[in-house]
């Protein structure tokens, strides 16, 4: 392969694999483990129609913004443009009202699929129940006003 011939892109094997290893240190707010929570995602986003470029996002989406992968790995990343955009979407910015976020989101295309799936797993009753009282009520309430920017439908409360 010369300088000017495209590498090839990370297969979704290989993606699994990146993620996993970058967030192996973390937890979730219930001290699971998050590769967990990026799996659910990225189940969620293939049940819900979404394609390979989506589905390596869902995998991806938390990376940067939890520090497991920097941005500039990321724009080098052998990964398509849209990947990376999606990813680059549903990463929160430091001090972003909630309204910028989800119109960076809704501009993005393939996004919301990703960050319906995210925030599914997120407002999962199980997972809720696994939390103190005040954790859960906060949450439950970030979750069901980002639904509403994204004119999602709002689950359902246990």
């Amino acid at each position: 392969m010369t300088d000017n011939e495209p590498r090839p892109r990370l297969t979704l094997t290989e993606i699994e694999a990146l993620a996993r290893d970058a967030h192996a240190a973390q937890t979730d707010k219930a001290g699971r483990p998050y590769a967990e929570h990026l799996r659910a995602v990225a189940e969620g986003v293939r049940a819900r129609g979404g394609d390979e470029d989506q589905i390596a996002a869902a995998w991806l989406h938390d990376s940067v913004e939890d520090d497991a992968l920097s941005e500039g790995w990321l724009r080098e990343a052998a990964l398509s443009a849209r990947t990376k955009a999606i990813v680059l979407a549903v990463t929160k910015r430091p001090g972003e009202p909630p309204q910028a976020y989800a119109t960076r989101i809704l501009a993005t295309p393939g996004a919301l699929l990703v960050k319906e799936s995210d925030l599914a797993h997120n407002a999962d009753p199980e997972r809720l129940a696994a939390l103190d009282d005040a954790t859960r009520t906060r949450l439950t309430e970030k979750y069901r006003r980002m639904h509403e920017l994204l004119g999602l439908q709002t689950p359902t409360r246990p």
